[in-house]
């Protein structure tokens, strides 16, 4: 079989699952943190959880570990098979003592929160690895010929951003489930549980990869992939300085919004329960709100190719916008009815992954020429947002608590009309910062960048090679 045959098949079908199943277990890493910390409210009352500093070190290590695991991805690897390597491997090892530490901790609260957040950390790490290759090599595919140009952002989505929504919901569903066989006397096995399960989607990967390694690969004797051109990453933030700024921006932001919301939405039910309800309709609640967002990256991809990327985002920020103030200023009269205090606040999340949620990776991976370096302009803002999820995790609490506390409506409302007034401002910052993308927008990008790589001493003659 020809070489080029061989990448057909190469990126056909096990390299866009194990980028899809990365990002499903990315989602689930992240997302799981919620409902734990729910749980430890419950299991020690009294301030140790909540708005207390435990809670926000357990929801924010992560994030560190994926920034560094970021970085590290970009200098060493080279290839999107080594990063779907670290990623799994990386993952399962830390769920798996995350759930160890958690079970044994003897219920100790300190040694518990020192231990998962040190693990989490590390899994972070395995986290980041994965990000890039997760987004940037789906992208390049979809600039082939072969795929059809008004549909082209639309698969795009479909596997990235929609895949880590599902893992966010199965992250809020596998506590309750676990709340419903094990009951109200065993929470510390309900979360040791829900952390220990993620290494289930990464060992998915795992198998995947070995099936590829040792079963198809080894049969085309021929085929290897030459190495990566090397860009330096200045030059390529002097030609899109403007483009990593506005996307970092509007990223940071995002996150910012988003991931603690998301995280947090368990313990807003619980706060609004007054911590008196069963743990099913919190956990339940839970569920439904972190629902809301699948269906909110399905219809962000109609208005994509309707709209357009940059313009769909500005619409979804602005009705988000709406929304949480809509939440602010009728919160009273929305606690009193549970369903449709969850169904607004869904809706609410919603909006945000019609916009940025839809449209930020696009905007990132596509933005520059098709070239295989890492995703140098994508890793960066991606980075930057999630130095915005890590900072929005610490300060949340402290917005509630800035506003009147969590036992108080106006410090519950409080972060809805921060969230508002963000979303406005990161509309602010796409229209100014963020440039408009058409569907073959990197191959656009291409001869130019090219061309401007040439000028300053370095050969982009094999720059496509093995892409």
């Amino acid at each position: 079989m020809p070489v080029t045959d061989v990448q057909r098949l190469h990126d056909k079908w096990p390299l866009r699952f194990a980028r899809g199943a990365a990002l499903f277990s990315n989602g689930y890493s992240n997302g799981v943190i919620g409902a734990v910390i729910t749980l430890l409210t419950r299991e020690h009352p009294g301030g140790q959880f909540g708005t207390q500093f435990h809670s926000k070190l357990l929801a924010s290590m992560v994030y560190p570990g994926t920034v560094f695991g970021m970085l590290l991805c970009g200098w060493l690897l080279s290839t999107v098979g080594m990063s779907i390597v670290v990623l799994p491997v990386v993952v399962i090892l830390c769920s798996v003592l995350t759930a160890l530490v958690a079970i044994w901790n003897g219920g100790r609260v300190g040694g518990l929160v020192a231990g998962v957040s040190f693990l989490r950390c590390v899994l972070g790490m395995g986290v980041g690895a994965g990000q890039s290759s997760g987004c940037v090599f789906p992208s390049e595919w979809t600039e082939q010929d072969g795929v059809v140009k008004n549909v082209r952002h639309r698969w795009l989505v479909l596997g990235t951003k929609t895949m880590i929504d599902a893992g966010f919901v199965l992250a809020a569903f596998v506590p309750l489930v676990l709340y419903w066989r094990f009951g109200e006397q065993h929470l510390r096995t309900i979360y040791s549980l829900s952390l220990g399960l993620g290494a289930i989607p990464a060992s998915v990967l795992v198998c995947e990869f070995i099936v590829w390694c040792w079963w198809i690969t080894p049969k085309y004797d021929n085929y290897s992939l030459p190495k990566a051109v090397h860009i330096p990453i200045w030059l390529t933030l002097k030609w899109y300085w403007k483009s990593v700024l506005g996307l970092s921006l509007a990223w940071f932001i995002y996150d910012f919004i988003m991931y603690p919301f998301g995280i947090y939405s368990s313990m807003i039910i619980n706060n609004i329960t007054g911590g008196n309800s069963s743990l099913s309709i919190v956990l339940g609640w839970s569920v439904v709100i972190n629902l809301f967002c699948i269906p909110g990256t399905v219809f962000g991809i109609f208005l994509i190719d309707c709209l357009g990327v940059k313009t769909t985002m500005i619409i979804g920020l602005l009705l988000q916008a709406i929304v949480g103030f809509a939440m602010a200023i009728m919160y009273s009269q929305l606690t009193n009815h549970i369903a449709t205090f969850a169904l607004v606040y869904g809706i609410f999340l919603s909006l945000g992954e019609v916009g940025p949620g839809s449209c930020l990776r696009i905007l990132a991976a596509k933005t520059g020429p098709v070239v295989r370096v890492g995703g140098q302009i994508y890793n960066i803002a991606a980075m930057i947002g999630q130095v915005g999820a890590f900072i929005g995790t610490w300060v949340l609490p402290h917005i509630i608590d800035a506003f009147g506390g969590s036992q108080t409506m106006k410090g519950n409302s409080g972060p809805f009309w921060i969230g508002g007034g963000l979303a406005i401002l990161n509309a602010v910052v796409t229209f100014s910062l963020v440039k408009p993308l058409t569907h073959d927008n990197m191959k656009a990008e291409d001869k130019a960048f090219c061309q401007y790589l040439e000028v300053h001493g370095v050969d982009a003659s094999h720059i496509h090679d093995g892409i």
